[in-house]
């Protein structure tokens, strides 16, 4: 509420418009922008207003609505009542009854419909000046849903994966928790985050992790609350705490008993767009380097680091330039690694828009016993987002068993590597269709590389082309600017979706290139005079210019052989 612009009554309008949500503010702002003094709990009608001399938005008082308020207060709670009474039918009895509504009956009713997904409460506030953070918390606890509120978890046998299993949620049950956090702490080393489905641990019960088959005993449990770090003996059903000292574990491996061992449903995480090269300044730096890299890599699954085979090059890769500036940042801060940091590279996608068939044979004699492996297969084009499928089709053994896994190991190599420009293909579908081997001289390696050429000789003729990561931008400006941003984000290739107006600021929606995006930070700074801002997201991959593809080609061509 404090920014330049800020219009609940909008914002509201905008959730039942846009998103279609049944959305009812349960506060009201008192002011707005530099004047946003605090907020108005609708239900008990009255005012939270919080002391000036507090930047930190930690001292507040709870007083009488402003007179002048007062009339859109008592409003405001008669269209909450009506809207709740639309959708619960004990709320409804009561208004016909003409019954008191007293703030704990309507607030449980909210819950019931919040949990229902039939009501959509709002509240307001800021975060940097953290006015409104006390009704939101208080908010999280009256109206969204405890563990019990939910369905079971779904979870797999971690021996048949296709077997489905539920979790309940209770304490008695067996002890189900889903690692969803790493972080490094200064204090007590590598703290892991569990979020408890099902059952109790205490310290000194030994925990089973399925994915690795390892068994880990528990020494420390801990609350996090902000900074402060809260021992405990014993976590139940629906806690969220820390585990100190354990080992080989990720984000979304599951930590149960091993006599009642399911894999839970582990989070999704997207691809990295952005990638750049990073060395050490100094050969002291390197080994803090690279355990550094790791640490974060492990905290942040959106993180990668790896080495560039053919250059040879440190890569880290995440989800965009701040992403990557803020893990530069983290090395020097927390870990006092100083690092050189190269360009960004874009993390391109290479694809074909044709079927095609391609066969690839791989002979060498040496004297002694020779190489032979021979597979034909075909590749068509896969639904846009549907990935890599590799099949086999071979029938009636003219590629033996042994060496079908072999060949489709190749084929994936020669994906990851791409037949444009070196990188990796996405949404194909490949068939092994036939082939033909020889009873001494065939091997593993012999079809791995008969997969390999198969591939690249059918992906040449099924017209391959480049894809480029495009980002959702999201603009927000003042209206005397909207013309030379429009002009700007034309320039850099956007596709400007949608342009709305709201009181004296413009959002601009527009689609743009990742490529284009490098340093648009300064660029709408300088062409706002500091008044816009923008938030950005990835959205999806699309064919690049034929003008871009040429830069981008010659690029790779010191690496990538492109005879296409």
């Amino acid at each position: 509420m404090d920014r330049t612009g800020a219009n609940f009554d909008a914002v509201v309008a905008e959730m039942r418009r846009k998103l279609g949500a049944y959305a009812y503010p349960v506060v009201l702002p008192i002011g707005k922008e530099d004047k946003f003094k605090g907020v108005i709990d609708i239900i008990n009608q009255k005012a939270i207003v919080y002391d000036e001399a507090d930047p930190e938005g930690l001292r507040y008082n709870i007083t009488e609505i402003p007179a002048e308020m007062k009339d859109n207060a008592r409003l405001a709670l008669e269209e909450l009542i009506d809207a709740v009474s639309n959708k619960d039918d004990q709320i409804a009895e009561m208004v016909i009854m003409e019954k008191k509504i007293s703030p704990n009956i309507l607030k449980t009713a909210i819950r019931r419909l919040t949990i229902a997904l039939e009501f959509v409460p709002v509240l307001c506030g800021t975060a940097f000046r953290k006015k409104g953070v006390q009704p939101l918390v208080d908010a999280v606890v009256d109206y969204l849903p405890s563990p019990l509120d939910v369905p079971p978890a779904e979870a797999h046998d971690p021996l048949d994966f296709e077997k489905t299993l539920t979790v309940k949620t209770s304490d008695h049950g067996k002890f189900t928790a889903l690692v969803f956090k790493l972080w490094s702490d200064p204090y007590v080393g590598k703290l892991v985050f569990i979020r408890v489905y099902s059952g109790t641990l205490k310290n000194g019960d030994t925990v089973y992790n399925p994915r690795i088959r390892k068994r880990e005993r528990i020494n420390r449990l801990m609350m996090i609350q902000a900074d402060e770090r809260l021992e405990l003996d014993k976590v139940h059903a629906g806690d969220i705490a820390a585990v100190v000292g354990l080992k080989n574990v990720t984000t979304g491996d599951t930590l149960c008993f091993e006599d009642s061992a399911v894999l839970l449903e582990p989070p999704t995480f997207p691809e990295p767009v952005i990638s750049m090269a990073v060395e050490p300044k100094t050969k002291a730096d390197r080994e803090k380097l690279t355990t550094a890299l790791q640490r974060l890599s492990e905290e942040d699954p959106t993180f990668r680091c790896f080495t560039n085979e053919e250059t040879g090059q440190l890569i880290i890769a995440g989800m965009g330039e701040l992403h990557l500036d803020i893990i530069r940042d983290r090395l020097l801060r927390e870990f006092k690694v100083e690092a050189f940091v190269g360009a960004p590279q874009i993390a391109y996608r290479e694809t074909i828009t044709k079927a095609s068939k391609g066969e690839g044979k791989f002979i060498r004699q040496s004297g002694g016993r020779g190489q032979y492996g021979h597979a034909i297969i075909s590749i068509e084009p896969n639904t846009r987002g549907a990935g890599v499928e590799i099949v086999s089709k071979v029938v009636g053994g003219t590629i033996p068993k042994e060496y079908i896994a072999p060949t489709m190991a190749g084929i994936k190599e020669a994906i990851d590597t791409g037949v444009l420009a070196g990188y990796p293909m996405v949404d194909i579908k490949v068939s092994i269709l036939e082939g033909s081997y020889h009873e001494v001289d065939s091997s593993e390696l012999a079809f791995k590389m008969a997969g390999i050429f198969a591939l690249k000789d059918a992906a040449k003729n099924a017209n391959p082309i480049v894809l480029e990561p495009v980002m959702k931008v999201e603009v927000s400006t003042p209206d005397e600017y909207q013309g030379d941003l429009l002009g700007d984000l034309s320039r850099r290739r956007g596709k400007v979706s949608s342009i709305e107006a709201k009181a004296d600021i413009t959002l601009l929606n527009a689609e743009v290139p990742l490529a284009q995006m490098f340093g648009y930070a300064t660029a709408i700074r300088s062409l706002s005079k500091g008044r816009a801002s923008y938030s950005m997201e990835p959205s999806h991959f699309e064919p690049v210019p034929a003008s871009v593809l040429e830069v981008i080609l010659e690029k790779s061509e010191p690496k990538v052989s492109r005879t296409v």
